[in-house]
């Protein structure tokens, strides 16, 4: 099988083009052709292995629609205990890597995920796609080429992010930076990078958008301090170095990584890409291209050239949407088995919840990653895609992810409340822009006559999560995490009071409305905007209900 690499070496741009871009050229009813049929394909597989029975419930579906009415949706717990004891004889093909990310803190450390050789095969020729839009002007103008000197500040190549970063080097041959990888610490990591950059020159950069941020800010704020010793014994670093120290006191500021090197393409992940895009390209001189996916599924959705939604893309996993009113009931009672619909049945400005299918002999079947997106439009009419365009909206399970990495859960945050030794009636959180930067919200209502500050608190909260991180190691802030706080002006954690009778109203009213009294409460963990209103809103105390003891402790 032909891959990306040899097309770009035979100089076969239209070719390569077409290999790795073409979906974008797809109608919307061919781009469904290609996920049922591909979806018929992996239903075989997965009746024919023991997990895949196993995550169908027994059902043995025949068409697309006995499909999603017969199977039921998954979590990474239906996947327990196989996938963290990679068991690979269960599995519809034999895994060629294991894919891991960070686990649940007190249940499981490490979230591993199989991907097939066909799998990654078809994931190279995507990760070439986002190479080439990331360097692209227009249709099929593309600057990309062979040995592109890349600064790379991912991590392990069977790590999340860093999967995606060492297949886009296989399929178009970027030489990545640091050549050495065997430094101890990101820092170390990037300052060996930079200083190899400096006497090769740097033609591009990717990783998390937090990262590439907190890496500008580093060489801003001169924290990244290169050896004299080494301009000595490297002219041509000293020569670029001196170039853009000249560059920077003409502009007036300090000196910023656009002023050594005119990157050709920037790629940034991470769920938090969006909120750094300006910092971005304030700090390298270029924006970066935003791409949208995850560790059981590879890439899902990437920006074009115009930098606006994101596209889906059809050969790597089926995609089904839990709509945001399905999402909420849901929230109210887990028992509930929300319905999907497909994309060619989205509305533009609508919020759903993804559930992916993998391809290609994958294991997550029906599988909810926990993410709302919202669908901007059903086309991307400046570039004629007839693919609907998508954002990141925010994360719709029990999870919340700060910077893109590190795992908060209801235990952690409750803990550190807890830990505070302040008098509570009760709490919800969320993570939300707060002065233009990410970070843990914090809705809570105090008992009685308790005062204090809503940034007492927060730093109270944060200190505790500090603490917390030291014995459960679920990896808070991660990268981004200590120095980057500093240097990015984060502190991300915000508190918002909440007045006095507001778990109870809520109580009320949800009990007005039939209903069940295991699901009065509000969930602690990324609540839906409705369930913010009515806590945050007076009202909600005015003529409440008398609240029985049943129903007392459901909200405790």
């Amino acid at each position: 099988m032909t891959r990306p690499i040899e097309l770009m070496r035979q100089g076969k741009k239209e070719e390569l083009w077409q290999m790795c871009c073409g979906f974008i050229n797809l109608s919307l009813e061919q781009f469904m052709a290609i996920q049922k049929r591909l979806l018929l394909e992996q239903i075989e597989l997965l009746k024919n292995s023991e997990m895949g029975r196993k995550v169908m419930g027994g059902a043995m579906p025949e068409t697309v629609e006995e499909f999603r009415e017969q199977v039921p949706l998954t979590t990474y717990s239906d996947y327990l205990p196989e996938l963290v004891e990679k068991r690979e004889d269960v599995l519809p093909t034999k895994p060629a890597i294991w894919a891991h990310t960070i686990g649940r803190a007190g249940e499981y450390n490490v979230k591993l995920v199989p991907f097939s050789k066909r799998f990654l095969y078809e994931f190279e020729r995507v990760a070439g796609c986002i190479g080439l839009l990331s360097s692209c002007n227009s249709q099929g103008d593309f600057l990309m080429k062979e040995h592109m000197k890349t600064l790379s500040t991912l991590g392990s190549r069977y790590y999340g992010s860093g999967v995606i970063g060492y297949t886009i080097k296989q399929a178009l041959g970027c030489d990545f930076l640091p050549s050495n990888t065997d430094a101890t610490s990101l820092q170390e990591k990037i300052k060996i990078g930079f200083e190899e950059a400096l006497y090769r020159g740097l033609d591009s950069c990717g990783g998390l958008s937090s990262i590439l941020v907190y890496v500008g800010e580093m060489f801003r704020q001169g924290i990244i301090d290169i050896d004299n010793r080494f301009l000595l014994s490297h002219p041509k670093a000293a020569a670029r170095l001196l170039k853009g120290l000249i560059k920077s006191k003409l502009a007036h500021r300090s000196m910023l990584p656009k002023d050594l090197w005119s990157l050709k393409a920037i790629v940034g992940g991470g769920i938090d890409s969006a909120i750094f895009q300006e910092s971005m390209e304030d700090l390298w001189g270029r924006r970066s291209l935003e791409v949208y996916g995850g560790t059981e599924g590879g890439i899902y959705a990437t920006q074009t050239w115009d930098y606006e939604g994101m596209a889906f893309i059809p050969n790597l996993n089926f995609f089904e949407f839990i709509p945001e009113r399905e999402w909420f009931k849901w929230q109210l009672d887990h028992s509930y088995q929300p319905k999907t619909i497909l994309l060619d049945e989205v509305k533009a400005g609508e919020k759903y919840e993804i559930v992916i299918t993998n391809f290609h002999g994958g294991i997550m079947t029906r599988y909810r990653p926990g993410d709302m997106v919202r669908i901007t439009s059903l086309r991307n009419e400046n570039l004629n895609i007839d693919i609907p365009q998508m954002v990141f909206e925010k994360r719709a399970d029990d999870l919340i992810i700060i910077f893109g990495v590190g795992y908060l859960t209801e235990k952690l945050i409750g803990e550190a409340i807890e830990n505070t030794g302040m008098p509570y009636v009760d709490w919800t959180a969320c993570k939300e822009i707060v002065n233009n930067k990410p970070a843990l919200h914090i809705y809570i209502e105090f008992k009685g006559n308790y005062i204090a500050s809503e940034q007492s608190v927060a730093a109270s909260v944060y200190n505790e999560l500090e603490k917390l991180d030291s014995v459960y190691h679920f990896n808070l802030y991660k990268y981004a995490y200590g120095n980057a706080t500093r240097f990015l002006g984060l502190r991300p954690v915000a508190v918002t009071f909440l007045p006095q009778g507001a778990f109870s109203g809520y109580i009320s009213i949800r009990r007005s409305e039939g209903v069940a009294v295991s699901s009065l409460k509000p969930p602690h963990i990324n609540p839906s905007d409705e369930v913010l209103s009515l806590l945050k809103a007076p009202e909600v105390v005015v003529e409440a209900a008398p609240v029985t003891e049943a129903e007392r402790a459901a909200a405790r």
